[in-house]
Formats: C-alpha cells, structure tokens, sequence
C-alpha cells in the first residue's frame, strides 16, 4: 500500500495514470509484440532500485529509451489530466544530451505542470508503488491548477 497526498492506493495499477500509461506503452505497439504481456511488465524499464541507480555514474547522456520513457511518463499524466477533466493537455520536454531540461504541460493557456529535469540516466523508481503515487502526485497538482484558474485553462 502507498499514498499519494491524503489518498491510499491499494492497488497502483488501478490508478488512473497508471492505467493511462499502460495504455499510451500498448499504442506504441505496432506490431503486437506485447499482447500477451501482463501490464506490469511493460513498466519494467520504470523501475530502477537503489542498487541500480547506485551502479550508475553519476554523470552520463541518456539513451533513446530512457528519453522516451520520459516522454511517455508525461504523456500519460496529460492522458490522465485529459480523462479526468476533459480537458486536453499536452506535454512540452526539452532536453540537452547531457539529461538535464524542462517539461511542461498546459492546457489552453495554463501551464499545469513544470518540472526541471536532471540525471534523466537514471529515470526510474523504486516500485509500482511509487511510479503510481509519482504519477498520481503530478496528475493531482496539474488538476489543482485547472481548478484554480478554470477561466484560463479553458482558453
């Protein structure tokens, strides 16, 4: 059992952004290869001990698939902000070769949701738990925001 702010989760994979992305992993599946896949098994390459991190260097550029991990991590809390709300929010990353940039979601004129990104190398959590209650905690903070300034993230 985790938490995310106030809530307990029970189950991280019957989150709403875990659900969104597992589902945003199956459309990259052209092919499908991962059809017979558990859903849990397609996270996998989300989940990076302490022990491997620890082997990691502490400086280094991220691959692809690490960038890409990235990318599908905020698009899926754009999907779950998007199902919840209605209203479509789109991530923005910048990224130098060296790991270190920006991602941003908005929605009309509102950014949702920024966040500073370095040692993108070592991108990864501990468990399902804390990839669900990390991805809940930015899903959460993005829809305060819309709530907050409904007028401006409808524009």
């Amino acid at each position: 059992m985790s938490q995310t702010g106030n809530e307990t989760i029970d189950d991280p994979m019957a989150t709403p952004f875990m659900k969104a992305l597992v589902g945003r992993i199956r459309a990259e599946d052209m092919y499908g290869a991962w059809e017979r896949k558990k859903d849990t098994a397609l996270l996998d390459d989300y989940i990076v001990t302490k022990e491997e991190r620890r082997a990691m260097p502490m400086i280094s550029d991220p691959d692809p698939d690490t960038l890409a991990r990235v990318e599908t991590f905020y698009q899926a809390v754009g999907l779950a902000i998007e199902q919840e709300t209605g209203l479509m929010a789109s991530p923005m990353m910048k990224m130098s070769h060296e790991g270190f940039g920006r991602v941003i979601l908005t929605t009309g004129r509102l950014v949702v949701l920024a966040k500073s990104l370095r040692d993108v190398h070592r991108f990864g959590f501990e468990n399902l738990s804390a990839l669900a209650r990390e991805g809940e905690k930015a899903v959460r903070q993005a829809i305060s925001q819309i709530e907050e300034f409904p007028e401006v993230a409808r524009a």
